[in-house]
């Protein structure tokens, strides 16, 4: 039996009303819509995401003319035919494509330790201390910690000073490739290491403790911990393979113009030569080529840590 009006404290009268007001203005029939309305943003997105793409595919079909310096009204695939002809562009993207894999190699070596000391130690204070030394970098630029590099690893920087009291001559350690890849391997360690750190606080300790029946570490590292925590490797692979194949600042810093990336490219097109063309054409390949590397290592390792609630092989 439902209790008199007059009983009903203020506060639920309050909410009576309030969920009439939300009948009204909200009905149930709307509210079965509700899911879709909540993905328009994403779809938003998504649809300016193609019309981009749209609009970069309509430009790589025309090309620059010099005399005018104003984009043909005729669609041409001479662009295709530059990019995948001349010599430049193929040393380009070579450099890019070997330098994404190398940095990825490198940074999953350093990461993973990093990473695993930091889920299993045992001291609170050197879990924090890594920690701080983890989110630090994030809160400094990657161009500023580019030209921190310069300083550095200058001709008069702190390395040759400090070679220079030891007798050693200074030598050349900017504006080369290995400059590049020690930049980039140092910018994406952080990377890595967070997208490892999920995996491996999966792993039960208890599995860990094979080791004390009489499995060695090595053992015990390639059977247990190794195939259980590829998600995150491949998660982390996947992540610091496409950031440093589209990297623009590290390769133009600690390059100087003569290791530059695709993403150097394609900025020398849109903004020093102006011939949008080529820039967009450079850019669908980048595009390309980042997807057609990503599927490879969906279908052959699966997708890791990014598959969230997804089948994760």
């Amino acid at each position: 039996m439902r209790a008199p009006r007059a009983a009903y404290p203020l506060t639920w009268r309050v909410m009576d009303v309030l969920e009439r007001l939300a009948a009204i203005v909200w009905p149930s029939s709307f509210r079965r819509g509700l899911p879709y309305l909540l993905l328009m943003p994403a779809v938003v997105l998504v649809g300016l995401l193609v019309l981009g793409l749209v609009q970069i595919g309509d430009t790589s079909l025309r090309t620059l003319d010099t005399n005018t310096f104003l984009m043909s009204e005729n669609y041409t695939l001479a662009n295709y035919q530059r990019v995948l002809t001349e010599k430049f562009f193929a040393t380009v993207a070579g450099r890019s494509l070997m330098g994404a894999v190398i940095v990825t190699a490198i940074t999953l070596l350093f990461a993973f330790p990093y990473a695993y000391l930091m889920v299993r130690t045992p001291s609170s204070a050197l879990r924090r201390f890594l920690l701080v030394a983890l989110f630090l970098p994030f809160f400094i630029g990657q161009v500023v910690r580019a030209y921190g590099w310069l300083i550095i690893l200058g001709n008069q920087g702190m390395v040759n000073e400090a070679l220079g009291l030891v007798g050693v001559p200074p030598m050349r350690l900017l504006y080369n490739y290995p400059a590049v890849l020690f930049g980039l391997v140092q910018y994406m360690l952080p990377f890595a290491v967070l997208m490892l750190a999920p995996a491996l606080t999966a792993i039960p300790s208890e599995l860990e403790a094979a080791a004390s029946l009489g499995a060695d570490w090595v053992r015990t590292f390639r059977h247990i911990v190794l195939p259980l925590s590829r998600p995150g490797l491949v998660g982390a692979g996947l992540v610091v393979v496409t950031l440093s194949l589209t990297d623009f600042a590290i390769p133009a810093i600690l390059g100087g113009g003569t290791q530059d990336f695709i993403a150097n490219a394609i900025y020398d097109q849109f903004f020093r030569t102006s011939d949008q063309g080529l820039g967009a054409t450079l850019s669908l390949m980048l595009v390309a080529v980042g997807s057609i590397l990503v599927g490879v290592v969906f279908m052959l390792f699966g997708a890791g840590t990014l598959a969230i609630g997804g089948d994760r092989k």
